[in-house]
């Protein structure tokens, strides 16, 4: 009879970042692409943000693949429905590390956002550790079913928590806005914000600016 076993090993994956972190620097944020990206791509979204006071760090999904017949974009992918446990287990120590490597202190503002697929993982990464953020932002993707409110209660009082997609995004339809709305209002209370912009399933780079001057 054929038997799946597991095996532990070494890995190392990449990670991006735009601008210099200075005694200059007001705003980190830690960002989570979507589906099909790579981290050095998405990164790009955030090059309208003053260099001087936001620097980025964009994780980078570690299992890749190939995009389309012609075998010539590479793109990424954050889990799957395979061994999702053990694999979400594998991406938090991924994460983990760029966190302990990166330079972060109390004087700046610590913005998480993860777009699409990267929601998950976001969410998931800042309840499991608890990690305190100021704002923690929603972009076009879904709420994992199993997080509960106390997974967000360390969360400091004054961290914000917005919600934000299109209004013609084809991957969110009524349903799922209320859905996800709905379990938004139940992880964080008074504390989540919806917005809605008029655009389809896209990085918001206008909401990404007004996000770095609040």
């Amino acid at each position: 009879m054929a038997e799946e076993k597991t095996v532990s090993y070494r890995t190392t994956n990449t990670y991006s970042t735009l601008n210099t972190f200075s005694k200059d620097t007001k705003n980190v944020w830690l960002v989570f692409h979507g589906l099909g990206y790579l981290s050095r791509y998405f990164i790009r979204y955030f090059s309208g943000l003053n260099a001087e006071e936001n620097y980025i760090i964009a994780l980078q999904a570690p299992s890749k693949y190939y995009q389309g017949t012609d075998f010539k974009h590479v793109g990424a992918s954050w889990l799957t429905k395979e061994n999702t446990i053990q694999e979400t287990e594998n991406v938090l120590a991924y994460i983990d590390s760029v966190w302990d490597k990166e330079a972060h202190n109390d004087k700046t503002k610590l913005i998480v956002l993860g777009y699409s697929q990267g929601v998950s993982v976001a969410a998931r990464w800042l309840s499991s550790r608890e990690i305190q953020c100021d704002h923690l932002i929603l972009h076009s993707g879904g709420i994992p079913v199993e997080l509960k409110p106390n997974d967000f209660q360390y969360l400091n009082k004054n961290a914000k928590v917005t919600y934000l997609y299109g209004d013609q995004d084809p991957y969110i339809t009524e349903a799922r806005k209320t859905e996800e709305h709905l379990k938004g209002d139940k992880l964080f209370g008074d504390r989540l914000e919806v917005q809605v912009f008029k655009g389809v399933h896209e990085v918001n780079t206008e909401f990404l600016k007004k996000f770095s001057e609040e």
